[in-house]
Formats: structure tokens, sequence, C-alpha cells
């Protein structure tokens, strides 16, 4: 096991000035989409809980740069980041939030149950901890099948807590499957710090008693995700090797979009949020290397900003589900019995009091 030291930040040299652009872009994408995400939900558009990304912008996108399209991820609840820098519509994921037919998943999963099976995003899950053995078993069955690609099973820090991540480390190291167990550490599982609810506070070795490789990143730098998901990326692919990888990031906000945030110090988040703001650093580092420009900034912010209206838009345009559809998408495949559309029509009357 090893801590790794920060390697990427103000090495540029051999880098690709398109794709750091695209990076800024797509961090500066996800952070407008969360802003204005939590303004929907204050005015009642979005309803259910809502967890957002807002300061761990790089640590989702270096995941992503890393990734290739026969990958899977498997994450919890605070996704909308991760479906949109995978490549899914805006449009489509404030559809979904909205609770609109015109969403990734019709509107049947809203904000923590995001999905799409043609991007091999494998849905957000609402347990703690839910997603880790479903990854572990996506994992096993690419091994099983002979086919390409490895599984990431995204969690926040509190979920290392949980049994099923312990048992799914077990099972990975055990039959060499190819998944990274990606630990997006805050420092906060809900409002309890990680000393204060983990016996052992440095995550990445938590893997020891099973011997999984393990490191710890600066999970607010986009180049430093990006290069060691790509190492433990082929290592689990071509070795079998399963790792945990414990990204330090910041979280902007409190849990979720209703949480006051009372427990951290005022003063301690702001000065994260000035310290630790990725898109902050990571302008100012193509600043300094001249990748970059005033003109520039601007104009992508008004390229991001018109993004994210034309996604509320589409979103408000959308059409409600229809009560017909009540029961559809129950299954995969038609199986006998299936309740159809007049049998939706009729619960929705006896649910009235109509019938």
């Amino acid at each position: 096991m090893t801590k790794v030291a920060d390697t990427a930040r103000g090495v540029l040299q051999g880098e690709n000035a398109d794709e750091l652009k695209h990076y800024y872009y797509q961090m500066l994408l996800l952070r407008r989409f969360e802003e204005r995400t939590s303004e929907m939900y204050v005015k009642a558009k979005i309803g259910g809980y809502c967890h957002l990304n807002l300061g761990e912008e790089a640590t989702i996108v270096g995941l992503m740069a890393a990734l290739k399209p026969e990958d899977y991820i498997f994450t919890n609840y605070r996704e909308h980041g991760y479906i949109l820098a995978r490549g899914v519509p805006p449009g489509s994921i404030m559809a979904e939030l909205f609770g609109k037919e015109g969403g990734v998943a019709h509107g049947r999963g809203g904000s923590m149950h995001l999905f799409d099976a043609e991007k091999h995003f494998m849905g957000g899950y609402a347990i703690v901890g839910g997603q880790v053995p479903l990854a572990t078993g996506a994992a096993y069955a690419l091994k099983y099948q002979g086919k390409p690609g490895v599984v990431v099973a995204q969690m926040g820090d509190a979920t290392t807590n949980i049994g099923a991540f312990y048992e799914s480390l077990n099972l990975a190291k055990l039959w060499q499957l190819p998944v990274l167990f990606f630990v997006v550490n805050n420092g906060y599982g809900m409002g309890t710090s990680v000393a204060m609810g983990s016996s052992e506070p440095d995550l990445w070795k938590k893997g020891a008693s099973f011997r999984i490789h393990g490191e710890q990143i600066d999970g607010t730098d986009v180049l430093v995700v990006r290069d060691a998901v790509r190492r433990l990326r082929e290592r689990a692919e071509k070795e079998g090797e399963p790792a945990i990888l414990d990204l330090i990031s910041f979280r902007f906000r409190g849990h979720s979009v209703i949480d006051a945030d009372r427990y951290r110090d005022p003063e301690f988040v702001r000065k994260g949020r000035e310290t630790n703001d990725p898109l902050r650093n990571f302008a100012a580092l193509l600043h300094e290397h001249e990748i970059i420009d005033d003109a520039w900034l601007k104009a992508t912010a008004e390229r991001v900003d018109k993004e994210v209206q034309e996604a509320i838009d589409f979103a408000n345009a959308s059409p409600e589900p229809q009560y017909e559809d009540l029961f559809a998408f129950m299954y995969a495949t038609q199986v006998p019995n299936t309740p159809g559309p007049e049998d939706a029509l009729r619960a929705v009357k006896i649910n009235r009091g109509e019938a």
C-alpha cells in the first residue's frame, strides 16, 4: 500500500492543450449544472432528496477521462456529475431530476437513481453501500465472460464502514476481479467526520487484511485523478488486481440540498472553498502555461450557461409520465401476468377512491 504524492499539479509537459481545455469545460458544466439544480430544487421543480457534486468536479472528470467505453460504473446517490461526465445529455438528466418522461430513466429514478445502460452507467443507489456488491458482481461477470473492461464502484467515505464493503473486498481479491473501489473522501459521512466514524481514518489502508492495493491522492486535481485511475485501471484489467483509491476532496455544501451544514465551522468551509476549488486552481494552472486566456474563460462560461439553461428548458417542456405506464419498465424483458395499462389505470382509480 502507498500514499501517492501529488505529481501532476503544475506539470503539463506532453499534455494535449485541447484535452486540458475540455477538462475545464466539463468541470464548469458540472458546477453550473449543480448550481442550477439547487435553484430548481428550491423552486420545487425537483422532489425528494437531492445530493450535489459541488466541489468534486475534478474527482469526477478525472475518473471519466481515464475510463473507456467498455468500462462500467456503479455510483451512490451523489451521481449527477458522473453521468453528465459520462456523456449523457444534460437535458435528459435534468428532465429525470424533474421526474419527466424525457428523463434518462423516464422519470422513474429521479435524483438518486440515474441510469443509462448504453453508457454503462449502472445507476445511483440510495442504500449506503448497496452499489458495492453489485459492482463486484459485474466485475465477476466481465471476467467470467472474458469481456474487456473494468468496473468502478464509486462511494463516499462512510460506505467503507459498511459490512458489504468488506465482503466485496474479500471476493474481489479472492477471485482477482477487475474492479476499482473509488472512495470520494470529503471528510464527512453526512454530518460525522471520518475520524469519528472510522477506527482507521486512512481509508486507503482498509484493504490491507485482504491484500488489496490502496492509494490516497488529491481528489481536487483532475490530472492527478486521471493518471491514478488510468494506472490502476490498466492493472485491474491486465492482472485482475482490484484496488482502493482514496480521493481527498472538499464538499462545498452540506450532505444534501436541505442540509444546513451546521456541523462544519463556517470559517473552515470558507477556506476550503477558497483553497480547494478545482475550477479556480485548474484555471490558474492553464493560465500560467498560456493555454487559456480571459476571453476563452468568458466564452466558455457563456457556452456552459447556455447549455444548462437549455437543459432546464428541455426538462420543463418534457411531458409527465402517463398513468397507464405506471407498471412499465418493471422487468427487463416481458414476463407472464405483467400488469398492463388497464391495471395501471385501475390502480390509480383505487388510490383516488374512485373505484
